[in-house]
């Protein structure tokens, strides 16, 4: 019985000190490793931040670049019909919009739609405008009515709302 009582009091303390030694060191591990993935974050977000600014000022751009005032005039040609105006137009659009297709990555999905949208949207005013006009009218046929479908509202307004209040959230 003496010995099991010695026993008992050389294990016992050494369990104490060991549980406790177990849970300190297991806090401060885990604290170390919820102090590390704060600041891989926080390292990501630095580096993820400029590139998803970057892409709202893509996109930014894209819209404005497709917007029917900087459109028009941008590629307006008195050389051409309003067909081959009709197919320059939507072709750009296409063309800028497919060049600034991954940037979809950092946009939130419901902005993106609306960007997207826009495009079709644009497309469907121009060609609208050109099933108006005779196809071998000159182009600046189609560059008036363009204009006068779009002078009340541009379909291009909505999307770059949502692109700046989603830029808004963000910041």
């Amino acid at each position: 019985m003496d010995i099991l009582l010695e026993i008992l009091k050389i294990t016992i303390p050494s369990l104490i000190v060991f549980l406790t030694a177990f849970f300190s060191i297991k806090y401060f591990i885990e604290n170390d490793q919820k102090k590390r993935l704060l600041e891989l974050k926080h390292a990501s977000r630095s580096v993820i931040t400029p590139i998803r600014l970057q892409a709202y000022e893509r996109m930014a751009m894209f819209l404005e670049r497709i917007e029917p005032s900087q459109l028009v005039l941008r590629l307006n040609n008195p050389q051409l019909t309003v067909f081959q105006f009709q197919t320059l137009l939507i072709s750009s659009i296409r063309g800028e919009f497919e060049h600034n297709l991954s940037q979809q990555v950092y946009i939130s999905s419901e902005v993106w739609d609306k960007i997207k949208m826009a495009k079709e949207e644009m497309i469907k005013i121009i060609n609208i405008a050109a099933g108006k006009l005779d196809s071998e009218a000159p182009a600046t046929a189609l560059g008036s009515a363009i204009f006068e479908q779009t002078a009340a509202v541009s379909p291009i307004q909505g999307a770059m709302e949502a692109l700046k209040e989603e830029l808004r959230m963000i910041m």
